[in-house]
């Protein structure tokens, strides 16, 4: 066989690969998610509004999220996080075991000091599947340690202490009335 030949084969055999990995790439990030993008079943979402947070820009608001096949008596749980600016508009799903990880950066965040690093600067930052991102920076040693969100794809959006500590509250409501609506759809 020809050299030309075997390469031509190669790449000719590499194609379903390679568009399969794409397709994965494009896949959403969280289980919540691809959960509802079931076919063939019967889907229902429910929505719970815990509230939201008013920026220098817009809102965030935050959601709870119960979504059940009911085909197979299966039901998923998460959050959504959405955001309506002059700019941007659209929501990212957070599963339900991320929240517990999401409180704890969100409390080491709340309490961050510039004891964090002996470094100058810094930027510490937590992300969800979705990305997600809430994050505390600081370009030098003086003044206010900027806290933000950031959506993925997005600018970040600078939070005052009351506005973080304000979302901060509306994550971990979420979380309980989460826990609450877990417990009641366990239940005979």
């Amino acid at each position: 066989m020809r050299p030309i030949q075997f390469i031509l084969i190669a790449l000719c055999s590499a194609l379903p690969l390679v568009s399969r990995a794409q397709y994965l790439t494009n896949a959403p990030a969280t289980e919540i998610e691809n959960f509802e993008l079931q076919t063939d079943t019967l889907m229902v979402k429910g929505f719970g509004e815990t509230g939201s947070v008013s920026t220098e820009g817009g809102a965030v608001s935050v959601r709870c999220k119960e979504s059940s096949n009911v085909t197979i008596n299966r039901k998923l749980y998460g959050i959504s996080v959405a955001l309506d600016t002059n700019q941007a508009h659209g929501s990212l799903a957070v599963d339900y075991d991320e929240l517990d990880e999401l409180i704890r950066a969100l409390d080491f965040l709340a309490k961050i000091s510039y004891e964090v690093t002996p470094m100058p600067s810094f930027d510490a930052s937590f992300t969800t599947r979705s990305g997600l991102r809430i994050g505390a920076h600081s370009q030098s040693r003086q003044g206010a340690i900027e806290l933000y969100l950031q959506f993925d794809g997005t600018a970040k959006i600078p939070l005052t202490p009351d506005q973080f500590t304000r979302f901060q509250n509306l994550i971990t409501e979420a979380k309980s009335s989460l826990d609450v609506t877990k417990g009641k759809s366990s239940s005979p």
